[in-house]
């Protein structure tokens, strides 16, 4: 669920969302140097999905009810009236991501999340979250 109200955004919320975003890619790029690459997979869904919310949030949507950083690419599309077809696949990537790198029966066959990702999976993550941030930012700048 997409929700909206009138023109004005709300640039403290946006700006929350955004702040976090950021926190999440440097917690990414952490969890890598660490080891945990299935933990970096799923931060890197989370830091995309929040800075789509930002945008969002900064054109005045008040509450936005989904996880899909696909989805949130699209309306974040339609309501800017621009095109992010370059990010496209980064965004079903890190879809992909979203429950798989988190739950054991997620995966089909016998590993777990932390034996299937590895860091190259990890580090392509992290760089399509941050291309999703650039472009998020653009946006709220403009």
């Amino acid at each position: 669920m997409l929700g909206c109200v009138g023109l004005s955004g709300n640039i403290e919320e946006a700006s929350r969302w955004m702040k976090q975003a950021e926190k999440d890619v440097i917690s990414a790029k952490n969890s890598i140097r660490s080891g945990d690459y299935e933990w970096a997979c799923f931060q890197s869904q989370q830091a995309a999905e929040k800075a789509l919310k930002a945008v969002l949030y900064f054109r005045g949507f008040r509450k936005v009810l989904t996880h899909s950083v696909f989805e949130l690419l699209r309306k974040v599309e339609s309501v800017f009236g621009v095109r992010l077809e370059e990010l496209s696949w980064a965004a079903k990537v890190l879809d992909s991501t979203y429950i798989s790198s988190r739950y054991p029966n997620a995966i089909a066959g016998s590993l777990a999340p932390f034996e299937y990702y590895g860091k190259e999976d990890a580090e392509k993550c992290v760089s399509y979250a941050e291309s999703i941030l650039r472009e998020a930012k653009k946006l709220i700048e403009k």
